[in-house]
Formats: structure tokens, C-alpha cells, sequence
């Protein structure tokens, strides 16, 4: 089941512009007294919580995978290039 702000939470932390205010209305949120569901009410206060820290790992963790894969393809396409380029002709003869 998908909660409805989900989306709208991944665009903005997605959104290199809005990711650290996202980020750190996030951990605000986490350490402020008010909450939509108060702490103080046992079990059912702490699940909006976990949501928003789900929410945020998730988030974080999807973003550090694509820099990785990007980080990745970047170096395989710079190796490629040079090895291209370090390519040697050499005239072979068989026996």
C-alpha cells in the first residue's frame, strides 16, 4: 500500500534543490514534541515516526545506489576510452 504523500515526498528529496530542507524538516520532525500522532500515546505514537524514517532511509538509499551506478558507468566509460586508446597494431605472422 502506497501512502499518499509518498510521491510527493520522493520528488522533493529527489529534487536536488529541496533535498537538504526535505532532509532536515525530516529530522526536525523526528525530535519535535509535535507530531501528527503524539509519542506519548503508547505503540500508536511512534508509527508516524517509523513511517517518516522508512520514508527517509528509503529515500536516501535509492539516491546513494544511482550516484554509485552513475559513479560506476562513468569510470567503466573512461576505462573503455582508454584502453582504446592504448590499442597497439602489430603486424602477426602464423606458422
Amino acid at each position: 500500500m502506497r501512502l499518499p504523500f509518498y510521491d510527493w515526498y520522493r520528488n522533493l528529496i529527489r529534487n536536488s534543490k529541496y533535498r537538504w530542507v526535505i532532509i532536515v524538516g525530516t529530522l526536525l520532525y523526528l525530535i519535535s514534541p509535535i507530531d501528527l500522532l503524539p509519542d506519548f500515546i503508547p505503540l500508536i505514537g511512534q508509527i508516524d515516526d517509523a513511517v517518516v524514517v522508512t520514508l527517509l532511509a528509503a529515500e536516501l538509499s535509492g539516491l546513494l545506489l544511482d550516484r554509485v551506478k552513475t559513479q560506476k558507468n562513468k569510470n567503466v566509460s573512461a576505462d573503455t576510452t582508454v584502453a582504446s586508446a592504448e590499442t597497439v597494431d602489430v603486424n602477426a605472422t602464423s606458422v
